[in-house]
């Protein structure tokens, strides 16, 4: 639940009873005051995160808080792709991506979904073995990377599958010498 969702059904319930001053007597009813609290709250944090953030790109506080204001309330989802001429009507400093950068994003997102493809071999009805990368951090010559590396055994009796032989791991490939150097990366 968002606070915009809280805030177009007051909108709504105004315009269809307005001889019905309060909404939230009725609201009360499905929703706990202390949830819409708690929602506002998380509104609250998230316009000052995305302020703090323009904060670092524009001088002029007035402004990220105008942005931050519309990008936390104009949409209808955090989902909802905002497009150049959108953004630059925001007042955001977008400009188009050079073609040849797009296209190694692209790349980069290719290899980055092959990577992370789960791989499970069924051995028969009861065990199986799956294989994923669920994570990757890059930078210069260094990725990080979770993967789960495990068997899985159905018990019957339980009516349910557990894990066996689990190597899963945080793992880091490093350029060292000319050479990528594949080892586990314990994290204390």
């Amino acid at each position: 639940m968002s606070l915009d969702e809280l805030t177009r059904v007051v909108r709504l319930w105004r315009k269809e009873n307005a001889e019905q001053k309060n909404p939230y007597q009725y609201l009360f009813d499905y929703v706990h005051p202390l949830v819409i609290g708690a929602v506002d709250r998380a509104e609250s944090l998230s316009i000052m995160l995305c302020q703090e953030i323009l904060s670092h790109h524009m001088a002029d506080a007035d402004k990220a808080a105008q942005i931050a204001s519309n990008l936390n309330s104009k949409y209808p989802s955090h989902g909802y792709p905002i497009l150049l001429n959108e953004a630059k009507e925001l007042g955001l400093n977008a400009q188009a991506m050079d073609a040849d950068v797009h296209q190694m994003l692209l790349d980069l997102n290719n290899l980055y979904s092959e990577m992370g493809q789960k791989a499970t071999t069924d051995y028969d009805e009861f065990r199986a073995h799956g294989n994923e990368i669920l994570n990757i951090i890059e930078s210069n010559a260094i990725q990080i990377y979770y993967q789960q590396d495990k068997d899985w055994f159905y018990r019957a009796e339980e009516r349910r599958w557990i894990t066996m032989n689990d190597k899963s791991s945080w793992r880091k490939n490093e350029q060292q010498g000319g050479e990528m150097v594949s080892t586990v990366l314990h994290i204390a």
